[in-house]
């Protein structure tokens, strides 16, 4: 299962930086709740409608570290990752933690919640 989760979360990273709609559609639960940097709680739509329109565009999307705790049809990922792109024509860069809460489905496994932080840059 753990192999599983950890493709899963491969192939939501790649349709994350290619803005790829149809993958990211199947990815994501149709009851998705996630919480996003600002606090904002944002819907499945509210997260297809970011990359449909272009408002969220990643030109790096670099997985860190992936920990994975496995239940019976659920498991819970907690992602670091380096992330560059522009939200609303502001560039951004650095580094995120992801914990995002996937289940399995009818149609395979799916995110159905998750939040995503800005972690500080390490001290010098």
């Amino acid at each position: 299962m753990e192999t599983e989760i950890r493709q899963h979360e491969e192939a939501l990273r790649i349709a994350m930086l290619a803005s790829d709609v149809t993958a990211l559609d199947a990815l994501i639960a149709d009851g998705l709740v996630f919480v996003g940097p600002s606090g904002d709680v944002l819907r499945k739509a509210d997260d297809l409608a970011l990359h449909r329109s272009g408002r969220q565009r990643l030109s790096m999307a670099e997985w860190r570290s992936v920990e994975i705790v496995a239940h019976e049809r659920a498991a819970v990922t907690v992602v670091t990752a380096d992330l560059a792109g522009t939200f609303d024509g502001t560039a951004f860069h650095g580094r995120y933690r992801y914990c995002r809460f996937w289940t399995k489905t009818a149609k395979g496994w799916q995110v159905l919640g998750g939040s995503v932080v800005a972690l500080s840059p390490p001290s010098r």
